[in-house]
């Protein structure tokens, strides 16, 4: 059976008037329990007593990063307090090794302790982002505003070919998801409609519920919301994608505008798909209406549609209209300038797609909110 290895420690002794010499023993490994530095510099005692330090290693038995940070320790205390190091009683491992460590002085400054910042530094930081990010998206509009311009004004090409596929993936590719979203909304308004008008046996009014939510907010937004996270989302990874391989940066050196080739008709498709996307998605959330008027609370399909043709006006159809495509824009621009501001990394890629559904969410909830003052006040 082997014996288990001797426990580390150190003498130290001064063999001449101002030299100390410290011996090492045992096996200073990493999960041996080592004399604590603080013990060393008390035996060493007066440094001004002392000029030269020397050590001996014949007694030691095993050594490794544990022991190399004790000599390291040692090395810096005698660097302050102007003692001279001897190392040649040290094993040729732990010479090179220290060597290494000690080869470059540290730089004055490396070790920043983290502070924690006032309050009021914060405050600042997020004044200047919000600062910073409002600037950048008037720029981004500006831009996107100075290529339509230039669009309609028939000074630059516009990629139709490209046009046509975006419409495509902007349009009829969104439907299946559309749907299953709008007909589980409209199903969850006439359920909680139900439960509280049956009480008081107006189940009819569902119909008025359902048909008014859809076309005025609901619609439009749960529409919005899907493609922010469907299509805004492509977008700026489409566009942070080709940051990262230097493409834009391709097209900028043949002489090729990114916005006019790739903002724009991006831009364009979805605003032109949204509100047609939204007339669809009030069809599936009023259909949804009508599985739950006829099969929970067993109305007449006729009478049910006539209820809602009776509470629903073009006007309501309008609004939703109008929001959509106010929304469509919003999740354009979100999409496509992220991904222009994308960094050139792959962790930027997914940060961009991210903030982008993040970005249009946010600002698709507080224009609702805007507009439907907006109509209350002039009572549209």
């Amino acid at each position: 059976m082997e014996s288990s290895p001797k426990k580390p420690e150190f003498q130290c002794q001064r063999p001449s008037d101002r030299v100390v010499a410290i011996q090492f023993s045992g096996a200073w490994l990493i999960d041996a329990a080592i004399p604590d530095f603080q013990t060393l510099l008390k035996a060493l005692g007066d440094p001004a007593q002392t000029d030269t330090l020397t050590f001996n290693a014949t007694r030691l038995t095993g050594w490794d990063s544990k022991f190399l940070a004790f000599l390291l320790n040692i090395h810096q205390y005698c660097q302050r307090q102007d003692i001279q190091v001897e190392d040649e009683g040290l094993p040729d491992g732990v010479r090179r090794m220290l060597h290494l460590a000690t080869a470059v002085p540290e730089r004055q400054g490396a070790r920043r302790e983290a502070a924690r910042e006032s309050i009021v530094v914060r405050a600042g930081r997020m004044a200047e982002s919000s600062w910073q990010a409002i600037v950048s998206g008037l720029v981004f509009t500006g831009e996107v505003s100075a290529s339509f311009i230039r669009t309609i004004t028939g000074r630059t090409r516009f990629p139709w070919r490209d046009f046509g596929v975006l419409l495509q993936n902007c349009g009829s590719q969104a439907l299946p998801i559309i749907s299953l979203i709008s007909v589980l909304v409209g199903l969850i308004l006439a359920f909680v409609g139900a439960v509280q008008l049956k009480m008081f046996g107006a189940q009819i009014f569902v119909a008025n519920l359902v048909g008014l939510a859809m076309a005025r907010e609901m619609g439009a937004m749960m529409a919005a919301i899907i493609m922010a996270g469907r299509t805004g989302a492509a977008f700026a990874a489409q566009l942070g994608t080709m940051q990262v391989n230097e493409e834009i940066d391709a097209l900028v050196t043949m002489g090729i505008s990114p916005t006019d080739y790739l903002v724009l008709p991006r831009m364009l498709a979805l605003v032109l798909m949204l509100p047609l996307l939204c007339l669809y998605a009030n069809l599936m959330g009023i259909l949804g209406g009508v599985i739950v008027g006829t099969g929970l609370l067993e109305l007449p399909l006729k009478q049910y549609l006539v209820q809602t043709q009776a509470a629903v006006g073009l006007n309501d159809f309008l609004v939703g209209i109008v929001k959509s495509a106010i929304f469509g824009v919003i999740v354009a621009m979100a999409g496509c300038m992220r991904g222009m501001q994308c960094g050139r990394s792959a962790m930027a890629v997914g940060a961009a797609a991210t903030s982008a559904v993040v970005t249009a969410i946010v600002y698709i909830i507080v224009s609702d909110a805007v507009i439907t003052v907006i109509c209350d006040i002039i009572g549209v």
